[in-house]
């Protein structure tokens, strides 16, 4: 087996073991899943708290259908609103409500309780978080500023 094909199959298998961890933290003190605290993240750090729907597709690697599935949740539980438009019609925007807003600040706590007991030291130096950082982001990851 190739040393890259390797790397690519240990870094499925890593993914899959903190998603799996988010999701079990998130889900039970918070009821959403990994996916839609990034997608509430990246919500909260737009200008006014609300992007085009398609923009935040483009921001989370989704199609514009996917983050409409995935926004229906967040909108019926009360965290995230659709506002249309003044403009044109065809563009929607989705933006977190108040709750949303104090929601996620509660679930951004929790979210780093979580990364921080996965990267405890002695085992992960901050140089090798910020290595493993850098990595990533070559392979097109992008974290909170991204």
């Amino acid at each position: 087996m190739s040393d890259a094909l390797d790397a690519s199959l240990r870094l499925v298998r890593a993914q899959t073991a903190l998603v799996r961890r988010f999701d079990a933290r998130l889900g039970g003190l918070h009821g959403v899943s990994l996916a839609d605290f990034t997608m509430l993240l990246r919500l909260g750090q737009a200008p006014g708290g609300r992007m085009r729907r398609v923009d935040l597709a483009e921001a989370l690697g989704l199609t514009a259908s996917g983050v409409t599935r995935g926004l229906a949740p967040l909108e019926r539980i009360g965290l995230v609103t659709r506002e249309p438009d003044a403009r044109d019609a065809r563009v929607a925007y989705a933006s977190l409500t108040g709750t949303g807003r104090e929601r996620l600040t509660e679930m951004l706590a929790t979210a780093k309780e979580t990364a921080s007991e996965i990267f405890v030291g002695p085992a992960w130096s901050e140089e090798d978080i910020a290595l493993l950082s850098g990595l990533l982001t070559r392979l097109g990851g992008t974290g909170l500023t991204g």
